[in-house]
């Protein structure tokens, strides 16, 4: 079986810069692994998920997910095995306004095997998973919380191997973080896909068997075992 995750010699650095953001030489992910990386704020973490996910290019290096190497493909065939084979999790949601809950779940099922005609039901059956049972409200009008809900049912919608949350609890008080945390981490253990989770919170490290700083990664530091 692929790995979830591989990453081999990976390196990135931003345009009229001489060091690199992003250095891995090798990180692998197992099928239904969970994974915590950590970083100081500006240290590469949110910069590392974006070329996992093939919302940038590296300058060098190979990220497969599921066996397929993620900038080998192009354009709509891209955007299509993302839409796929990786959930997202953002720090800011990234709820598009003036959509509902449902709407948004919607969406995210069109690169999924689920017939257009049992979207509506299935979105609202994810929604109701996540313990959101307002499906037509629009996101706005839902606390943060509820909005959280609505990102990791997205994150879900097309059963992906890989979840990939980029400091999901940061913009929320700690009371609403750990349910956040609690939710997100028995999706992703629901559907079998892999989690890989940043953070600078130290509070996270608890909840992960396998911990790696990204100095680690660089070999700069020793990794974090559990």
């Amino acid at each position: 079986m692929a790995a979830a995750l591989d990453i081999t010699d990976l390196r990135f650095r931003y345009p009229n810069t001489t060091a690199d953001v992003v250095r891995i030489d090798r990180f692998t992910l197992a099928s239904g692994e969970q994974a915590l990386l950590t970083a100081a704020s500006g240290e590469g973490k949110s910069t590392l998920l974006q070329l996992v996910a093939g919302l940038m290019d590296p300058g060098h290096g190979f990220i497969r997910v599921d066996g397929t190497d993620v900038h080998g493909l192009h354009g709509a065939k891209r955007d299509l095995f993302r839409g796929t084979k990786i959930g997202m999790i953002f720090q800011t949601f990234n709820l598009l306004q003036g959509f509902t809950a449902a709407e948004i779940v919607m969406m995210a099922l069109k690169f999924s095997p689920v017939p257009k005609g049992e979207h509506r039901a299935r979105a609202v059956e994810l929604l109701s998973t996540t313990g959101l049972d307002t499906p037509d409200r629009e996101v706005t009008q839902l606390s943060v919380g509820q909005q959280q809900r609505v990102a990791v049912a997205r994150a879900a919608a097309t059963s992906p191997v890989l979840v990939l949350a980029d400091e999901p609890t940061a913009s929320l008080d700690p009371e609403t973080g750990e349910a956040a945390m609690d939710l997100i981490q028995e999706t992703c253990r629901s559907i079998g896909a892999a989690l890989v989770c940043t953070s600078h919170d130290p509070a996270m490290a608890s909840r992960f068997e396998r911990r790696e700083s990204l100095g680690a990664l660089r070999g700069e530091t020793a990794s974090q075992g559990a």
